[in-house]
Parts: structure tokens; sequence; C-alpha cells
């Protein structure tokens, strides 16, 4: 898992990488759909929710779906 810190004035802090990722998923065909990253989601500390940050709103029709991050996304690439 990445390890990535915060600043917090003259504190940092250790953030967590997203437990999952938010995409909108387009269908255009039967056989043919376009994923677009649009956010992530983390864990709440007691387990009991996510914390879901978008960057992206659909405008469109479509779903967002949420995944687990692949090794490429938790490596950063």
């Amino acid at each position: 898992m990445a390890r990535n810190f915060k600043k917090n004035g003259n504190k940092s802090r250790e953030t967590k990488a997203p437990s999952l990722i938010a995409y909108h998923v387009e269908q255009v065909s039967e056989e043919k759909s376009f994923w677009t990253r649009i956010g992530a989601a983390w864990d709440h500390e007691d387990g009991k929710g996510l914390t879901l940050q978008l960057d992206l709103l659909p405008v469109a029709g479509g779903r967002v779906v949420l995944r687990t991050p692949s090794e490429d996304e938790e490596k950063g690439a």
C-alpha cells in the first residue's frame, strides 16, 4: 500500500491509499463501454462507512462503479 503524507500546518500526518476507485461507466453498445476514473473512496476508521471523493461528476447517463485499486494504481502509475 502506498504511503502519502499530508501537511497540516506544522504537522504532517500519514494518509491511506484509497480502498476503492470510482469510475463512471458509459455503455456504448452491448460489447463496448467507456470507463473513466472520477474519484476514490476511503474506509472510515471505525469500519462503518466510506468517504467518497469525486473529482468529476457524470453528467450523462451511465453508472458509477467502485472497484479495488489495481497494483499499478497502488504504485501511483
